[in-house]
């Protein structure tokens, strides 16, 4: 039954109009007029990643003798242009739509029965030859096809993430032996403090970074557990008991990833702990970021009177009325960047803990607050890597100058002279406006050959022997 520029398929609850030349059915046609909420689509990697199921499924239940080989190869074949990005323009429906992903399955499963149905000679809609639920979905639940590809996804994602980060270490101990000879003035409670080399500041920022890796990769090792298999609520009803077994093996060996099936499926199922997890990665990351640009802020704060101590790469001009001012314009971006990761954390934890019973259908928000984070934190590591630390350059001059006016300095003192008489060398110091060093030698309170070795550079940004007094 057609209508000019329609076809008219029907659901349980009755007939719906499809455009003629959409390959979605009626019930993502449903979704579209439901759910009209934002601009904001599911994530394309997850899309690719419910086809890849969608692939596994149909050559698993071919070989389980569930699918004939026409039937499954003409879904597997249509499974894998969705893979290769094309019919993208059929994935239309809004990221906020109905709980657990079903209008994202089903969207998934009408676009690839009917690419396949076409394949196979015939007209989309012609379900007697490929049904979106019967033949698609066999052996598949919402509940079970969602959460894999969601799993899926964040591993890959997290993969890109880690190379990005892995980068950003590199430069970063780069810079670190770049700059392992300048002392400076050290800060805390942002008051001068004891001396510290930038090196050794860029190497524990090298350190943070580092760390996230290790953090990345037990991420991973927790989503590689799977309920595929698990339909409905996890007890695996209207599966082949074989089928959660092929799915694992039959999804490693299109994705190359290390996965196994959930030792559990029910808790699988209902619970969201490793997704709220990877979001903690994401946070932890977010933060470590934000301190570690702020500093670097901080020390490019400037040029005349501000701390000066290195300086950004100009990369754009800083002000629209204030000629030639330039702006720390990546690490502000970096910042917001983080700040927007930590407020989806907060939507996955409130997500994670809204399941009730077999089942938390906060899945669509997690995945598109997930798959965002960890997008936007690789690209914003890499630009950060590559258009701020590259080129970061460090004022000697600068930090010398400041070196010798702090006070910070005085506590080298403290184990030869005590800690009162080293307070009135540092006072004098600052009145007459001198360097520590150069007072404790007009007080003339240790030899110029001790002095020497004390404020040596290396000696005062390392451990040492104190001496008895």
């Amino acid at each position: 039954m057609k209508e000019k520029n329609f076809r008219i398929e029907h659901d349980y609850l009755g007939n719906v109009k499809v455009p003629e030349e959409a390959y979605w059915g009626a019930q993502t046609q449903r979704a579209i007029g439901n759910f009209n909420i934002s601009e904001i689509k599911p994530p394309r990697e997850y899309i690719t990643q419910i086809a890849v199921v969608k692939k596994a499924a149909a050559m698993v239940n071919f070989r389980l003798g569930l699918l004939d080989k026409n039937k499954a190869s003409a879904i597997a074949r249509a499974a894998d242009e969705v893979i290769a990005g094309k019919h993208l323009k059929e994935f239309v429906l809004d990221a906020y739509q109905a709980g657990a992903g079903t209008s994202t399955n089903m969207n998934v499963n009408e676009v690839i029965a009917n690419r396949a149905i076409e394949l196979l000679g015939s007209k989309k809609g012609d379900y007697k030859m490929v049904h979106p639920n019967d033949d698609v979905n066999k052996g598949q639940s919402t509940n079970d096809v969602i959460p894999t590809a969601m799993r899926l996804t964040m591993i890959i994602l997290l993969n890109n993430l880690n190379k990005t980060i892995l980068r950003m270490h590199t430069v970063l101990m780069q810079k670190a032996k770049e700059f392992d000879g300048v002392i400076k003035s050290g800060r805390t409670h942002l008051m001068d403090a004891a001396p510290v080399r930038l090196g050794q500041e860029f190497e524990a920022w090298a350190r943070m970074v580092l760390k996230t890796e290790a953090r990345i990769k037990v991420a991973i090792e927790k989503l590689s557990e799977l309920n595929i298999g698990a339909t409905a609520v996890g007890t695996g009803l209207n599966s082949d008991s074989r089928y959660r077994d092929y799915m694992v093996e039959e999804l490693t060996k299109i994705t190359g990833l290390k996965l196994r099936k959930a030792e559990f499926m029910p808790e699988i199922t209902q619970s969201l702990a490793d997704f709220l997890e990877t979001s903690s990665v994401l946070r932890a990351i977010a933060v470590d970021l934000i301190k570690i640009t702020n500093d670097m802020r901080l020390m490019n704060s400037g040029p005349v009177t501000g701390l000066g101590e290195i300086s950004f790469p100009a990369v754009q001009p800083g002000s629209s009325i204030m000629p030639a001012k330039v702006n720390p314009s990546i690490a502000e971006a970096v910042c917001m960047v983080c700040f927007q990761v930590i407020g989806n954390d907060s939507a996955v934890m409130l997500s994670a803990q809204a399941g009730q019973l077999e089942l938390n259908v906060m899945m669509p928000l997690v995945i598109i607050n997930l798959a965002g984070s960890a997008k936007i934190m690789t690209n914003a590591c890499s630009t950060l890597t590559e258009k701020a630390l590259t080129g970061i350059r460090a004022d000697r001059k600068r930090m010398a100058e400041l070196l010798n006016k702090t006070p910070g300095v005085g506590l080298a003192l403290n184990p030869y002279i005590g800690y009162e008489k080293a307070a009135e060398v540092v006072k004098r110091a600052i009145k007459e406006g001198e360097s520590i060093k150069e007072t404790a030698k007009e007080m003339k309170i240790l030899t110029d050959k001790e002095l020497d070795e004390i404020f040596d550079p290396y000696n005062l940004t390392s451990p040492g022997k104190p001496r008895k007094r």
